[in-house]
């Protein structure tokens, strides 16, 4: 099998868990970390869960699962122990063209989950299309250690320039060269340093007046 590599826009759209415990209280939390709108349905609800539902996150249905509850879904993931159901949701989903996803089946998958990265903007999926899920957490686990806070910061920043630079009338063609010239020059690791008047001087030096750390990132202050 080969997948295709997708960051999918979840926000707003709902989203169908079935299953209840541990495996699925993680499938929601990436979803509602997304902004997805998620429905769980199981007949055990666990106290995560709960909690969650309490603060209007998401809605719970305890009971057990319909294929009713496929009407209208943007993508479902099936986390129960019951094999026989998991591939009843599959089933269902591939008649309906729904996304779906079985946790530990990637046979009974139209798409897989990656372990993630997550620092600040800056997210990286790693996938070993399904062959070795503990491999794959191995590498989360050493990008995680190799990649600090700064990575976060320096995408942030980019951001309020890119902005800036499109204020104030600049074709985005012409932003590329500019970028490509702040990395290169190692605007990352003065980040990681903290060398405030180093990244001031490049600023400057790159992007003209008007261009200042402080300034950018108030927050990061």
């Amino acid at each position: 099998m080969k997948y295709y590599p997708i960051f999918l826009d979840v926000k707003h759209r709902r989203c169908l868990v079935v299953g209840g415990g541990s495996v699925g209280a993680r499938k929601v939390m990436t979803l509602i970390d997304c902004g997805a709108s998620v429905t769980v349905v199981s007949p055990r609800i666990s106290e995560k869960l709960t909690a969650l539902a309490k603060n209007d996150s998401l809605i719970v249905e305890k009971r057990p699962f319909k294929f009713s509850d496929l009407k209208d879904k943007f993508l479902v993931i099936g986390a129960t122990d019951n094999q026989e159901l998991n591939q009843q949701i599959h089933a269902e989903a591939e008649r309906l063209d729904i996304l779906c996803n079985i946790a530990d089946q990637p046979e009974a998958c139209n798409f897989i989950l990656p372990s993630i990265v997550k620092k600040g903007d800056l997210v990286i999926a790693i996938s070993t299309s399904g062959k070795s899920p503990a491999f794959a957490k191995k590498l989360r686990k050493d990008f995680e250690k190799l990649l600090g806070n700064e990575y976060a910061t320096f995408l942030e920043l980019m951001g309020t320039i890119r902005k800036k630079l499109l204020a104030e009338e600049h074709e985005p063609e012409a932003h590329k060269p500019l970028f490509e010239e702040l990395i290169n020059r190692g605007l990352i690791e003065m980040i990681k340093d903290r060398r405030k008047k180093d990244i001031n001087l490049l600023l400057s030096e790159i992007l003209g007046e008007g261009y200042v750390f402080e300034e950018l990132m108030p927050a990061d202050n």
